[in-house]
C-alpha cells in the first residue's frame, strides 16, 4: 500500500501563502453561501412577477384571450376554453406559490410546464421572446433543483414543524 502524504503525517507544514490563500476562499465561500437564500427569493420574484402580470393580462380581457387560444396557440390535446382556463390559471396561482416559497419544487416544475407550452404552442416566436422564455426556463429548472432557500415559507413551516415530513 503507498503511503499517502497528509498534514497529519507530515512533518512540513503548508507554506503560509497556501494557508492564507484557503483562509480566504473558505471565507469567500461562507459570504456566498449566505447569499444563496437572497438569490432564490430574488429569482422567486423575477419569475412570478412575470408570468403573473401574463395571467392577468389574460385575465383583463377574457375574449381575447379565448380567441388567442382558439387561433394563436396550438393547444390541441384540450378545448381552446380549458387550455384559456389552466393556463390562465397556471400563471396566477403557481407564481404566488413561487413568492411565497409554498410547495416547494411543485410551483417551479408546474410553471416549468407552463413556459414549455407556451413556446411549443406559438406558431412563431420572435427571437427576443424566445430567449425570455429559456431565461425563465433556466431561473425554475435552477429552483427546482436547489428549492426555495431558508426565507421561504416551506423552510419556515419545516423549522417550526419539524415532524411535518414524516
Amino acid at each position: 500500500m503507498a503511503n499517502i502524504i497528509t498534514p497529519a503525517n507530515t512533518s512540513a507544514a503548508a507554506p503560509g501563502w497556501l494557508c492564507l490563500a484557503l483562509r480566504q476562499f473558505h471565507g469567500l465561500n461562507a459570504r456566498l453561501d449566505a447569499l444563496q437564500s437572497v438569490a432564490a427569493l430574488a429569482t422567486r420574484g423575477f419569475v412570478a412577477e412575470a408570468f403573473f402580470k401574463s395571467g392577468l393580462t389574460k385575465l383583463h380581457d377574457w375574449d381575447t384571450t379565448l380567441a388567442l387560444f382558439q387561433d394563436e396557440y396550438s393547444v390541441s390535446l384540450v378545448p381552446h376554453q380549458v387550455a384559456a382556463v389552466m393556463g390562465t390559471g397556471g400563471e396566477l396561482v403557481l407564481p404566488v406559490l413561487l413568492l411565497l416559497g409554498l410547495g416547494g419544487r411543485f410551483a417551479p416544475l408546474g410553471l416549468s410546464f407552463v413556459n414549455l407550452v407556451a413556446v411549443v404552442s406559438l406558431s412563431e416566436i420572435a427571437p427576443a421572446a424566445l430567449q425570455q422564455h429559456v431565461t425563465w426556463g433556466v431561473l425554475l429548472v435552477a429552483l427546482a433543483l436547489f428549492g426555495s432557500g431558508r426565507w421561504a415559507l416551506d423552510s419556515l413551516l419545516l423549522r417550526r414543524w419539524p415532524g411535518l415530513t414524516r
